[in-house]
Parts: structure tokens; C-alpha cells; sequence
């Protein structure tokens, strides 16, 4: 979808907005938690698509729960009660209540990364949240330096500090056919993401020099969800996006845009995802940047 929207700074800015894209109204967290990107080491990029660090210091008995419309990926992620290993959530959207002062440090992986670097034969049954023994019997110390270190405002020092848990997990689980397999998925993920509207799974099939029943089997094989799904998914994600930044755009036109036909099929697939229709998530972000 990129092409089609070269001319206009405010979509690009969205379309490159990662840390961001499939939070529910960011405006409205702006003051309740701060949220950190940190890009992978460079032997971990094809399984890490980025490291996020998140703090929070809310007043006394406040609790602020924040929504996202989950990406098809999993995360493993350093937390006060333990380093935990999360698949993909079942859940449309994903919430998560903060309450007094913590802080988290998550990796989110790439597509089929959570197969792969926990080994597993397997994309992960989704909802799938455990304790992430793959890392190793340090784990759980090392993540609670880590959490110290994000709330002492070092995020990069975090991520370093738990980057070599990774590393190791990502010796013992590589293997040619799972470097095979995400590296299929990079290429088709990054065609998705640059897809015109009117794209099929065939016509990104075609793209790819593949077909679509080959793709449908890589995607059940490593994702747990359907290329269509994702192609979806993305439309939504890029649309509550733009809303977020720019809630006047006309809707009508945004769901052409990311690639609707028509507006009643953007909206129930937007509903599904969101769980409120554009129009009143559009004011909910109007509200959320005026104050």
C-alpha cells in the first residue's frame, strides 16, 4: 500500500510509524506510560522484529488500561512476575491495566519467530502464554535487571542486558528450514505491507512467484492464521493508524485508501478488529489529541 500514498506526508509518516502501529488511540497514553523501540541485534534479526521497553508511574490506586489489535506474531517478554513467552493473543484486541510503577521489556518476533526460536514443530497455539523456559535457567534474573535498568531510563541497556538469553535460544532452535521459512515470510510480509488495494492472495501469490495454496500452508505452517487474515489485518492496522493521527480524514475515502471496495465491509472488519466503529473511534482520537 506505500505506493499509493508517495505524495502524502502524513500517510508515509504512519505507514513508518512501527512503534506505534495497532496501539488503540496512542494520543491517549501519552502521559500514562512511555514506550521505548530498540532495533535487534544484528544476529537476531530474522527472528526479532524489534525489542520495546515499556515504564509507567501512575498516581496512587489510578489504573489506566491500555488496548491493542495484536499483530500475528508472538513476544517474550521480561515482567515482575517472570520472563514469560507469549503466543499469538486469540483475542480481537489484546488490554493491558497498568496500576502503580513497573515497567516491561518485550521483544515482539517476526512472523513464524515464535515457532522458531522455541522450537516447537508447531506456529503456537494461539492465546498461549508460559513461562519462556527456553531461555534458559538466568532468565528470570536477567529480565529483572533488565526491568530496572527501563525504569531507570537506559531501554538500550535493558535490551542489551537480555539480548544474549536470546542469542543462545536462537543457536539451539536455528535450523535451515526454520532461516527458510522466515525468510519467506520476511519477503511476503514486506509485499503485504507495500500491497495496492484490491490485492488478493492470489495476486500476492503471483507477486511472490508462488502459489496461493503454497502460501496458505507456509502461513497455517508458521503463523496460525491465513494470508487473507493478515492482509486484513494490516488494512485495519493502517487505517486505526492514520485516525489516530489525523481523525478528520474522510472515511470513505480512508477505506479506499487501505484497500476496501466499500465502506460497510471496512467497517465491519475495523469492528471486529478495534471493537468500535471508525466514525467513533476517529472521535475517541480527536478527543485523546485535544486535550
Amino acid at each position: 500500500m506505500r505506493q499509493l500514498f508517495d505524495d502524502d506526508p502524513a500517510v508515509t509518516r504512519a505507514l513508518e510509524a512501527g512503534p506505534t502501529l495497532g496501539i488503540v488511540n496512542p494520543a491517549r497514553a501519552r502521559d500514562r506510560f512511555t514506550l521505548a523501540r530498540v532495533e535487534p541485534a544484528g544476529d537476531l534479526a530474522d527472528l526479532v522484529d524489534w525489542h520495546w521497553v515499556i515504564t509507567w508511574d501512575l498516581p496512587p490506586g489510578a489504573t489506566f488500561t491500555q488496548a491493542v489489535v495484536p499483530h500475528p506474531v508472538g513476544h517474550v517478554v521480561a515482567e515482575d512476575t517472570g520472563y514469560l513467552a507469549y503466543a499469538m493473543p486469540s483475542a480481537a484486541v489484546d488490554r493491558r491495566t497498568l496500576s502503580g510503577a513497573g515497567g516491561v521489556v518485550g521483544t515482539k518476533l517476526r512472523p513464524g519467530g515464535y515457532r522458531a526460536l522455541l522450537g516447537l514443530t508447531h506456529p503456537g497455539e494461539r492465546g498461549a502464554v508460559g513461562p519462556a523456559d527456553f531461555l534458559g535457567p538466568t532468565a528470570d534474573r536477567a529480565g529483572a535487571e533488565a526491568i530496572g535498568q527501563a525504569r531507570d531510563g537506559r531501554p538500550d541497556d535493558a535490551v542489551r542486558t537480555v539480548t544474549p538469553l536470546l542469542q543462545a535460544a536462537a543457536e539451539r532452535t536455528r535450523t535451515p528450514r526454520s532461516t527458510a521459512a522466515l525468510a519467506a515470510l520476511r519477503e511476503t510480509f514486506a509485499a503485504i505491507a507495500d500491497a495496492v488495494p484490491g490485492t488478493t492472495v492470489a495476486t500476492l501469490a503471483a507477486r511472490l512467484g508462488t502459489t496461493p495454496r503454497s502460501l496458505q500452508r507456509l502461513f497455517a505452517d508458521w503463523v496460525g492464521v491465513s494470508p487473507k487474515w493478515v492482509l486484513q489485518r494490516h488494512r485495519v492496522h493502517l487505517a486505526a493508524e492514520m485516525l489516530g493521527r489525523d481523525p478528520a480524514l474522510d472515511l470513505a475515502g480512508l477505506a479506499a485508501a487501505v484497500g476496501y471496495y466499500d465502506q460497510a465491509h471496512f467497517t465491519g472488519d475495523f469492528v471486529r478488529a478495534v471493537g468500535v466503529a471508525p466514525g467513533e473511534y476517529a472521535r475517541s482520537c480527536a478527543a485523546a489529541l485535544a486535550r
